[in-house]
This record gives C-alpha cells, structure tokens and sequence, in this order.
C-alpha cells in the first residue's frame, strides 16, 4: 500500500456556510467517486479556502457526510494577486494500491485551469 494525494478544487458560489458545506460534500464526492475511494481509505484530508471565504469550516462537511475517524484540517489560502477567487481547495491523502499515474485529480466548477497537464507529445 501506498500513501497518495488526491488533489481537487472548486468554486463556493457565495460566502455562506450552506455554500461552502455544500461545495465541500460535492467535491469530496466526486473525488472519492473518481478514485474508487472508501471513507477507511482516506488518511487525512486538507482543506484550503481563499481569503474571501470564511462563514464555515469546510471539514463540516466532510463529519456531516460521517467521515468521524478521519483527521480533517483547514487553512486559508495564501493571498495571491489575482488568484481565482472563492476557491476552495481539498488535498485527499489516501491508503491505496493504486500507481500515481492512476490517481484521478477533480476539478470542478470553473477550476479546471488550476491544474494544466503537461503536454505529452
């Protein structure tokens, strides 16, 4: 077995705790969905927002969904200019016997730039 990261990202439509329990549990689901991942999988999860978001921890979320075990944390996001904001950004570090190559990042919800694959031709 083999410690890996999962990275995923996603836009919080406003600055409320609804929207950001809500764009927490909708990101760790699709993250978990892509991976084939279990809740007993999951070592540790890092949770980032940018400085425009603070109403809600998004680990909230990731209780509500019954992930009791789990160590949870939440940061805020250094303030870059013009970085993308109301950003919340989720690192998954999972138990698996999965390759790095075989780990599915998500991006959601006008993310998808945030993590440009290199071109390999």
């Amino acid at each position: 077995m083999w410690c890996r990261g999962i990275r995923g990202a996603t836009t919080v439509s406003e600055n409320t705790r609804e929207a950001i329990i809500t764009a927490s549990k909708e990101l760790l689901q699709e993250m978990t969905k892509a991976n084939g991942v279990e809740v007993d999988d999951v070592a540790s999860v890092l949770f980032t927002m940018t400085s425009d978001l603070d109403a809600a921890f998004p680990a909230a979320a990731a209780r509500e969904l019954g992930w009791y075990q789990t160590a949870l944390l939440c940061a805020q996001e250094l303030d870059v200019p013009d970085s993308m904001p109301f950003c919340l950004r989720i690192l998954m570090l999972i138990n698996t016997e999965k390759s790095v190559k075989e780990i599915v990042h998500v991006y959601i919800r006008g993310t998808e730039g945030l993590r440009e694959e290199p071109d390999k031709s």
